[in-house]
């Protein structure tokens, strides 16, 4: 049996949610057995406080300051504790627990997620901007306080799931599959006309408009592509991308031998959360099965670099090094959430975040010294207000 004492950070959201949902499962077969000791969201006062009444944690947060009062009255009576705002959150992340899930979006993440690193817990993380911000020095605070660091992006839990740790020398190369978004077919001539209605229906994966955003220009793809380097300590000519559009192979590790392993499975994201949660062992739960029968091929193809430049950016980013991945991560939100905003066209997307490197580099823009959260934050602060003078500038021009 599974045992655990866990904080959800981001409990409200999709995978938040998702990590409670099989959590409750398991210990309605058996298979685990689960206190909770926090649980942080957003402005949904309502799904807080049903999770907080169902789990009964020490301490439910929100980090929206000004829903205090409607999280105390939503859980009066029921003996946990309310708490509010970004200090409340990280306070949230420092309490002791076994395992925590870092499911946080964005660089908002960032805080909790470094103070969850330095508890000495399992830290499941979500957060993908944790790790393109300061990746490198995040896993080393993970590692320093004798916790494991174990990614829940189905991408990189694929890999973890097949990655020789114990002799990361018997890999070759690293290949992240994407499932190309919707637009993968659509002609070049219609793809400034994209709407943001298109571009958060995704085909395979039910997930939040930015993230689906970024699944459409392939932003998430070289986000990914930063992630897994800094995961597994693989350089960036190593890492290569392959468009799956059936979203059943959901990574590959090649070895040195010429042997190629995969995890697959049906697109389902409590999937890599089951394994992080279970870690080191498994926990059963009802999980879509694979029915290659059914399914009757996969289908592979190179990703179209003149169709999908946020790829070749992110690339660059990391060839770059140093502020250059944060730098991405902040325009690319910046430019993301300006065209679910109707302010900016799709196509400009890439063309905020190029533009923003190259401002960034001539700049000279890099992290200060100290501590390696702080100065990655003031590298995406900086970084975020150059791609809104960007977008301000183009939209004068227009």
């Amino acid at each position: 049996m599974i045992r655990r004492r866990v904080t959800v950070l981001g409990s409200t959201g999709s995978v938040g949610s998702s990590t409670l949902d099989l959590m409750a499962r398991a210990e309605e077969t058996g298979a685990g057995a689960f206190e909770v000791e926090a649980l942080t969201g957003g402005a949904n006062i309502a799904r807080l406080a049903e999770q907080a009444r169902r789990w009964r944690p020490k301490i439910a947060v929100t980090a929206d300051e000004t829903r205090l009062d409607a999280l105390k009255d939503a859980l009066r009576g029921t003996g946990v504790a309310a708490a509010a705002g970004e200090g409340a959150v990280i306070e949230a992340a420092l309490r002791p627990a076994d395992w925590i899930m870092a499911s946080i979006v964005g660089a908002a993440g960032l805080k909790s997620a470094w103070a969850a690193a330095g508890t000495g817990a399992v830290l499941a993380l979500a957060n993908k901007e944790s790790l393109v911000c300061c990746g490198p020095a995040l896993i080393q605070r993970v590692r320093a306080a004798g916790g494991r660091l174990i990614p829940v992006d189905s991408e990189h839990s694929a890999i973890f799931q097949v990655f020789p740790a114990e002799a990361p020398d018997r890999v070759s190369r690293l290949v992240l599959t994407a499932s190309g978004g919707p637009f993968r077919e659509t002609p070049a001539a219609r793809m400034s006309a994209i709407t943001p209605e298109q571009a958060v229906a995704h085909p395979n994966w039910s997930m939040g408009a930015k993230i689906s955003v970024d699944s459409a220009t392939m932003a998430n793809k070289g986000l990914e592509m930063i992630e897994a380097a800094y995961l597994f300590d693989m350089p960036q000519d190593r890492i290569d991308v392959v468009v799956h559009p059936e979203s059943i192979i959901h990574s590959l590790v090649e070895y040195v031998d010429g042997s190629t392993l995969a995890q697959m499975g049906p697109p389902d994201m409590r999937t890599p959360i089951a394994c992080a949660l279970a870690w080191p062992g498994r926990i059963a739960w009802p999980a879509p099965r694979l029915d290659l029968a059914a399914l009757g091929r996969l289908t592979f193809q190179a990703p179209d670099l003149d169709r999908f430049p946020a790829l070749a950016l992110a690339r660059e980013a990391l060839r770059t090094g140093g502020a250059a991945p944060a730098v991405f991560n902040a325009a690319n939100e910046i430019a993301a959430l300006a065209f679910l905003d109707r302010k900016l066209g799709f196509l400009n997307i890439a063309a905020v975040v190029a533009e923003t490197l190259e401002r960034a580099t001539k700049s000279g823009m890099t992290f200060g010294s100290g501590d390696a959260c702080a100065a990655a934050l003031a590298v995406d602060a900086q970084a975020r207000g150059l791609a809104r003078s960007i977008i301000t500038d183009l939209a004068k021009a227009a």
